[in-house]
This record gives C-alpha cells, sequence and structure tokens, in this order.
C-alpha cells in the first residue's frame, strides 16, 4: 500500500458507538466513500477471534478504495490480519520492537505529547505521529488538551508528518490553520454523523483549504 502524507489528510478512527442505525464495517465503507483517506480500526471490547476477522474485512474493504488500514494498539491483530500497519501510544509497544514484528514496509504512527517524545518516536522508525488532543475530546477521558505552541513546536521538530487528534470537526478545525500538521483524524465528528459520506466530504474540502494555507 502506497502510503505518503497525503494519506493522513482525513483519517477516520473507528468507535462503535453509534453503529445503531449501520454496521462499523458499513459505516467506514461510507467514510471511504465520502474521501477518508484512512482508517484507524480501534477495538476496546471485542475478543481476540472477532477482532481478527473484523480486521480481515476491513482491510479487504479499505484496499478496494486503495486507502491504507491501521490497527490502533494491536500488534498481533496487525500482523494476523495483513493490515497496513499499528499506531501505538506511548505505554505501548516502541516502534523499534513493532517494525521487528511487522516488517520493513508497515505503517508505524505513535502518540506524542511533548517534543521529546516526538522526537524519540522519530528516531524509533515511527511513520507520523498523532498529536493531541487539540480540542476537549470525550472520546478518551483521560486526554488533556495540548497547547497549540507545543503542537507547533513539535511539527516544526520532525521531519515526519503530524496528525491532530481530539475533538476536531468542521467548526474547528480552521483554529488549526498555520500550526504545521499535515492531516487530521476523526472520531465522533465522522462517525456519528447521520450521512457519514457527505460529512467526510466536507470535512476533506476543508482541510484541504487549511493545509494549503
Amino acid at each position: 500500500m502506497n502510503f505518503t502524507k497525503k494519506s493522513l489528510q482525513l483519517y477516520a478512527v473507528t468507535d462503535r458507538a453509534w453503529t445503531s442505525r449501520q454496521t462499523l464495517l458499513q459505516q467506514v465503507e461510507s467514510a471511504l466513500k465520502g474521501g477518508a483517506t484512512c482508517i484507524q480500526l480501534r477495538e476496546k471490547s471485542l475478543n481476540a477471534e472477532e477482532f481478527l476477522q473484523e480486521a480481515i474485512e476491513m482491510k479487504s474493504l479499505c484496499h478496494g478504495y486503495n486507502v491504507p488500514l491501521l490497527i490502533n494498539d494491536n500488534v498481533e491483530i496487525a500482523l494476523k490480519s495483513g493490515a497496513d500497519g499499528v499506531h501505538v501510544g506511548q505505554n505501548d509497544m516502541n516502534p523499534i520492537e513493532v517494525r521487528k514484528i511487522l516488517g520493513e514496509n508497515s505503517i508505524i504512527g505513535v502518540t506524542a505529547k511533548t517534543v521529546e517524545q516526538a522526537l524519540t518516536a522519530q528516531q524509533m522508525g515511527a511513520d507520523y505521529l498523532g498529536v493531541g488532543a487539540v480540542f476537549a475530546t470525550s472520546t478518551k477521558t483521560d486526554t488533556r488538551q495540548i497547547d497549540y505552541n507545543v503542537f507547533r513546536e513539535i511539527c516544526e521538530a520532525v521531519k515526519i508528518p503530524v496528525v491532530a487528534i481530539g475533538g476536531i470537526n468542521k467548526g474547528n478545525m480552521s483554529k488549526l490553520s498555520g500550526l504545521g500538521m499535515d492531516g487530521f483524524a476523526l472520531v465522533s465528528a465522522i462517525f456519528s454523523a447521520d450521512d457519514i459520506e457527505t460529512e467526510c466530504r466536507e470535512l476533506l474540502a476543508l482541510s484541504e483549504k487549511i493545509l494549503k494555507k
């Protein structure tokens, strides 16, 4: 799977909280139709067998749109499903160990909240960084909002792409203009929408305007 910083422009992170009207697979397909450029499959409650089956189906769907699938935290599921990579946090397996397991062609994202964490992740071989929360978010209750100056310093300090995450939606995305990120990761702004495809199309158009500035 070809991976560039453009792959991170509209990065959709799944959440089962809004699957009452559609299955998660249907929701993701709607996001892909709307222009989502990367999908991260995040599951906290499925057992290993269900998670693996879902990851295999999700990979097939994403590859049909030529979009990479990353798995949140779970390196084993990423390996067994043939996903394109994994996103890990500061308390998860480090990028060097992940690379040993998944191989040289895997995509590895790392969460960073400080310049030191960002530089360490880059040195260890991370392909991109997820930095935030840039706004208050209800998706993760243990996440603190990052100072914009720190966010900008991280973007300036590293050579790898940076994705902004945390509470981003159409109403506040433009506030991040000029900070230096390469893309936006969204959860509820996409998957809680009544019309996910249309929402993604509008978010993608807005992100293009912001990233050109």
